[in-house]
């Protein structure tokens, strides 16, 4: 991102760049190791071959906020999980924690929990568990059934407790309100975090800047505060309703832990013919987060996003400022954002009983 681009002025840019490192550990500096791949094709998966996973390099790390945890800059999303064959879905775990990744996104619903029942699998060997930062999320907009649809969750995921726990897809205007309402699903949050079955708290949601404000504005007239937010930062959000522009500075002066996705918004913004895989997450490394959460349903996939990040080098000024150009006619309407433009990626909207009850369907 360029100065301009956050809060307004060269000024504010640099303060929240100075929390950010302060706050994240985020060092702006090159590694020493490596160079990054060459750009993959516009649009589609890469072969499984296409990229080499460099060996003997370590996963960069960040930190989650104020939590005093350490997570990897690469995170798995959890509904992809459920895409490719389990066993792959098992491969992409293994492969992916052999090379330093430690952060799994997952949430409830994914595809009929089959996305945490995958996971579970993944991590039943080898100790793996105790090396995974698992998050998982629920829909409950209620404290009943935010506890049901998580006890569901540990259940499918083998496990007594998540380290992270978060509120899905806060994308309604009246979500706040009724989340931190008598009964709201803040209680059953609390709760869960008192009796050991979380570690921390946060929310998701990939609507609009305003609503993520609006919820963190929500907390504090309740004084209570988030570990973590999740939302869509990418290359063509800085352009339009921008979470960037609005919301991260927020979270880098509250030190809440930012958790990035959507770095190629599903795959549709490589739609647009103007922006590689590559350049997508190099973006979105390059931004103040404590993780990007990218999803990954194929072993090329996984390869490609693997050697991105344990080859990732900052871009330049020039560089970023020149990516920036290229897609701003593309990015400017939201047409490649469809999270936020249309309904396509709303699974609540969907699936409006998943708000009251642990009814899947």
């Amino acid at each position: 991102m360029d100065e301009e681009r956050c809060g307004g002025s060269r000024r504010t840019f640099l303060k929240v760049i100075g929390a950010a490192v302060v706050m994240l550990g985020w060092d702006p500096r090159p590694p020493s190791h490596g160079s990054a791949p060459p750009a993959g094709p516009i649009g589609g998966g890469p072969a499984p071959d296409a990229y080499r996973v460099p060996t003997g390099v370590k996963m960069p790390m960040r930190r989650l906020g104020r939590t005093g945890v350490e997570v990897s800059l690469m995170g798995v999303g959890g509904w992809h999980l459920g895409v490719p064959s389990e066993a792959d879905a098992v491969r992409i775990v293994h492969e992916a924690m052999d090379h330093g990744v430690t952060f799994f996104d997952n949430c409830w619903d994914y595809n009929g929990g089959e996305s945490e029942r995958r996971l579970a699998t993944a991590l039943s060997t080898g100790g793996r568990r105790d090396r995974a930062f698992v998050m998982t999320k629920v829909d409950g907009r209620t404290a009943a059934a935010a506890s049901a649809q998580l006890d569901e969750s540990l259940r499918r995921l083998r496990t007594d407790h998540v380290d992270l726990l978060q509120i899905h897809e806060v994308i309604r205007e009246s979500d706040p309100a009724r989340v931190f309402a008598p009964g709201g699903a803040i209680e059953a949050l609390v709760r869960a975090r008192e009796v050991g079955k979380t570690r921390f708290l946060g929310f998701t949601g990939h609507k609009s800047p305003a609503i993520h404000l609006a919820m963190l504005e929500e907390a504090r007239r309740h004084h209570f505060r988030f570990d973590t937010v999740q939302m869509p930062l990418n290359v063509m959000d800085a352009e339009y309703d921008s979470f960037q522009k609005r919301v991260l500075p927020v979270l880098l002066k509250e030190n809440i832990g930012v958790l990035g996705m959507k770095p190629m918004g599903s795959g549709v913004l490589l739609e647009s013919g103007v922006v590689s895989a590559v350049e997508c997450l190099r973006y979105a490394f390059g931004l103040p987060v404590s993780v990007v959460i990218t999803g990954i349903d194929s072993i090329g996939v996984l390869h490609q996003d693997l050697a991105s990040a344990l080859t990732y080098e900052p871009m330049t000024r020039s560089d970023r400022q020149g990516l920036l150009a290229r897609v701003a006619s593309a990015a400017k309407r939201g047409e490649y954002e469809q999270y936020k433009t249309t309904d396509r990626f709303d699974s609540t909207r969907a699936h409006p009983q998943w708000l009251d009850s642990a009814r899947m369907k």
